[in-house]
């Protein structure tokens, strides 16, 4: 009886050493997410929809795994799905409430000064680099 109660430990806490590891491994790839996005644009993919995918992405993961696997919800009341369910469609909410006017330069009473000075500069340098056949964003 003592050698089953064992075994059941040790697989219990396997099973979270397990889980440490696949959230050290996602907390590596959100870390190098940002990092390695300016390296990786593909297409109409831009290096900050990357590193936004990754860090959204990542931490959606991250946070059902620690639910999932921590928080014991299973054994909890049908009340807390529903609270954790509305608590997501509120940031949900806030989001895409917030992110149209933080993703643009003007707003109806606010004007993002050191963005479009950036684009301003960028636009510059890719003019620059074109008048002298340079291929542009290559700025190695």
């Amino acid at each position: 009886m003592a050698e089953h109660q064992d075994h059941a430990e040790h697989h219990g806490q396997s099973h979270y050493v397990k889980i440490w590891a696949v959230l050290l491994v996602l907390l590596i790839l959100s870390i190098l997410g940002p990092i390695l996005a300016p390296h990786m644009e593909f297409g109409f993919l831009k290096a900050w929809m990357i590193t936004l995918m990754t860090a959204f992405g990542i931490a959606i993961v991250k946070a059902y795994l620690v639910a999932a696997n921590f928080m014991h919800l299973n054994i909890e009341k049908r009340y807390i799905t529903y609270l954790l369910t509305t608590m997501l469609m509120l940031m949900l909410l806030f989001f895409a409430g917030v992110s149209p006017d933080v993703m643009k330069h003007k707003g109806q009473n606010w004007e993002n000064v050191a963005a479009e000075a950036e684009v301003e500069r960028a636009l510059k340098a890719e003019a620059a680099a074109a008048a002298h056949g340079e291929h542009p964003g290559n700025e190695h």
